[in-house]
């Protein structure tokens, strides 16, 4: 399957949990010169910019692990960008939703680890 399909199914995987937790979904896939961010959420005291690792299993490493400090200055400097542009009372914070999905955009039940404040 194509690999932009597979990331895009894993970003609303992600929306799809954090709706349910009730954060509201401000946006999806915020690009500027300074990189990406796939998921952009609100609850009562956070916006929050989210990471979204799409992978197989867990079996090599965590998802999370493939979030590097390189990565991580890139989604704050993103978000840096996006915040000068869109004012909010709300705290920012960075979070990782990891998805293992076996069977990639086929799979039935995936297993999502939602790590709050992955980084700052």
């Amino acid at each position: 399957m194509d690999k932009k399909l597979v990331g895009r199914f894993g970003e609303q995987t992600a929306a799809e949990y954090l709706k349910k937790k009730h954060y509201k979904i401000v946006g999806l896939n915020y690009s500027c010169r300074f990189g990406e961010i796939d998921v952009i959420a609100e609850n009562k005291k956070y916006i929050v910019f989210v990471e979204v690792k799409l992978r197989k299993s867990d079996s090599f490493a965590e998802a999370k692990e493939f979030v590097t400090q390189s990565k991580q200055e890139k989604i704050i400097k993103t978000a840096s960008l996006w915040l000068q542009s869109n004012e909010t009372e709300l705290q920012p914070r960075f979070d990782v939703i990891e998805i293992y999905a076996p069977e990639g955009a086929l799979t039935k039940a995936v297993k999502i680890n939602h790590i709050e404040n992955a980084f700052q």
